[in-house]
């Protein structure tokens, strides 16, 4: 591809299971006519919905804090909505309620299963919907997925995992990295900052002279405003301050520190959904598009590069 060509590439991040925000995703492509895909991270849900089988033939489920009586044809909507909302429907009997509650191993297993499979679906509508357009689609894990969503992202032939990479994408150069430094969670994808260095060094070092790079970093740099969040205490409670939530910054010093020593032309982040915005560190431009996909919401950017330029970078919603 020649330099001189505009460049369009549409980036959105912290999904959390989310189905409605995935196929908004898909679709941008074709809305914002984008040349490229990047899906920064986080990507999975956290709870499991059972829908449960009672003795008179119908199905029961407490959902978004109602409980509801279905029938057996209002199975798919029920699926549907739930999945929508970044959970995970599981029709089953009182028996597995019971083994969800009491056997973690049963739990775990049956989260890696559910995992899989729609992973497993969202990779085959993103190679359906974009191979005939000939548009890439770049997906990696983010710090709250487990470790096992790599060897699902491998799986699919037209979605590519960047994590822990660097690929080409048109005339670029894109370095990426799922992981961040310690949470108040424990998530699997962190690591202390030393280690992160110790991570993202030998891929710095790989990076070609003369080719215009991109950072995707799913944590976003130490003290920009995009990586502002609520102060925690040890019970998870938030500190408040003149009756508001007290932020403090949770960014990365490593990443800041390679970013203002390769000072790509543009950085993406995700991480914290509260600090969407951009901001500048030297000649880079980072961007944290934020995130409220409870809400449904995809919230995303659009990169516009020309040759070793940045043109523009828009924050949208939809």
């Amino acid at each position: 591809m020649q330099m001189n060509r505009d460049f369009t590439i549409f980036f959105s991040s912290d999904l959390h299971g989310s189905e409605r925000c995935w196929l908004k995703f898909v679709n941008a492509a074709k809305v914002y006519q984008a040349q490229a895909l990047i899906m920064g991270g986080d990507l999975t849900g956290k709870a499991i919905v059972p829908i449960v089988r009672n003795d008179n033939g119908y199905y029961e489920m407490e959902f978004l804090g109602q409980r509801s009586r279905l029938a057996k044809e209002e199975l798919p909507d029920a699926e549907k909505r739930i999945r929508f909302n970044g959970l995970y429907p599981h029709i089953c009997d009182s028996d597995c309620v019971s083994r969800l509650k009491e056997e973690p191993e049963y739990l775990d297993g049956l989260f890696k299963e559910l995992i899989n499979e729609q992973l497993t679906r969202w990779l085959a509508i993103a190679e359906e919907r974009l191979e005939p357009q000939g548009v890439p689609c770049f997906v990696m894990a983010g710090n709250d997925d487990s470790l096992y969503v790599d060897d699902i992202l491998n799986t699919n032939p037209y979605v590519i995992n960047p994590d822990m990479k660097i690929v080409s994408i048109g005339p670029y150069q894109v370095l990426s990295c799922s992981w961040t430094p310690p949470t108040p969670w424990n998530s699997p994808h962190e690591c202390s900052e030393e280690e992160l260095l110790a991570k993202l060094r030998p891929l710095v070092d790989q990076l070609q002279q003369g080719i215009p790079t991109i950072f995707n970093l799913h944590s976003p740099p130490y003290r920009t405003s995009l990586d502002d969040a609520p102060e925690l205490r040890a019970d998870f409670s938030t500190v408040a301050f003149a009756g508001e939530p007290k932020m403090i910054p949770v960014g990365s010093h490593t990443v800041r520190t390679l970013i203002e020593e390769v000072q790509p032309l543009v950085a993406l982040h995700g991480h914290i959904h509260e600090s969407r915005g951009l901001m500048k560190i030297g000649r880079t431009t980072c961007v944290n598009p934020g995130s409220a996909y409870s809400d449904g919401i995809l919230h995303g950017c659009l990169v516009r590069l020309k040759g070793d330029k940045l043109s523009n970078v828009q924050l949208l919603r939809g």
